[in-house]
């Protein structure tokens, strides 16, 4: 009975040192074991893994691709046209001792901050260099300035045992004093445009309205000739039938001639002449002259 109370405890600290005795790797992280603060193994493989209990301790990285965004920084190219650039970096633990050994108890926070210490600098010293201006980097070169970028800054990283994978520039933007002049610029290139669409379209209207007109001159006129033309045939053939007229029958043609003048003297309700009655005009309105010509017939 005295036995099975000894035991018991040492059964139930067995069993606490063997669990406090065995950890597990995850595939998604690197474990180092410490003892007194010195790395006594990696464990990079996942799976169970042991340590000495209370003497060795286990800290555990994570072995996947991070990420970090940058502090905004303005640079300023070759041109002087400054510009504020955010970026972001993708990076992993590449050697955990070294990265152990770089950043000591600091941890992931301490990583990042010396990391970002590192990308700061080397975006501006890049996007600054001889030959880099503000076009190039809002162009579709900038892919090659972010490779340069991730070139130096992964040369960098490595004595802190990281891997800088890729360095991205998010926004490139203009600082907030330069907007309104830039934005006042543009408007006035703008407006300076529209003015030169608004005057060659002025131009295009008056030289359509001058061809305008001048066709309607030329059709006006040459229909006005074609009219005249007309007008002196027809006049002629009706001066050529009046004749014709006249040499058939010249008292007849006079007879006519003179009832279209009574019509046209006559027409209207107010008509009104003064005339001698002995006048040629009343010729033909005489009964006289019907009975002259009716004896003239007759001799």
């Amino acid at each position: 009975m005295r036995a099975g109370k000894f035991l018991l405890p040492i059964a139930v600290i067995a069993v606490v040192g063997v669990l406090s005795s065995v950890f597990i790797v995850d595939e998604r992280e690197k474990a180092l074991v410490l003892q007194f603060g010195q790395i006594k193994s990696v464990k990079e493989e996942p799976g169970l893994a042991f340590k000495i209990p209370l003497l060795q301790e286990v800290v555990f990285y994570d072995d996947r691709i991070l990420s970090l965004d940058t502090e905004v920084v303005e640079v300023t190219p070759s041109d002087d046209r400054r510009l504020v650039v955010d970026a972001f970096a993708r990076y992993r633990i590449s050697d955990v001792v070294q990265f152990r050994q770089a950043v000591g108890g600091g941890g992931m926070l301490g990583a990042e901050k010396r990391l970002s210490d590192i990308l700061n600098p080397t975006i501006r010293r890049v996007l600054g260099s001889d030959g880099v201006t503000s076009n190039t980097i809002l162009s579709a070169d900038r892919s090659a300035l972010m490779a340069r970028i991730t070139q130096q800054a992964r040369q960098r990283a490595l004595p802190l045992g990281l891997e800088v994978v890729d360095v991205r520039l998010k926004q490139t933007n203009l600082p907030e004093q330069n907007l309104d002049a830039t934005f006042a610029r543009m408007r006035a290139e703008r407006e300076r445009e529209a003015a030169d669409e608004i005057a060659r379209g002025e131009e295009a209207a008056q030289r359509v309205r001058a061809l305008a007109d001048r066709t309607v001159v030329e059709l006006t006129s040459d229909a006005t000739r074609e009219a005249d033309i007309v007008r002196g045939q027809a006049d002629a053939e009706r001066n050529a039938i009046f004749a014709s007229a006249f040499g058939a029958d010249p008292e007849f043609f006079e007879f006519y001639r003179s009832l279209t003048a009574y019509e046209r003297a006559l027409k209207g309700s107010n008509s009104t002449m003064v005339l001698s009655p002995d006048s040629e005009f009343f010729n033909y309105l005489r009964s006289d002259q019907g009975v002259r010509s009716e004896e003239g017939e007759s001799r």
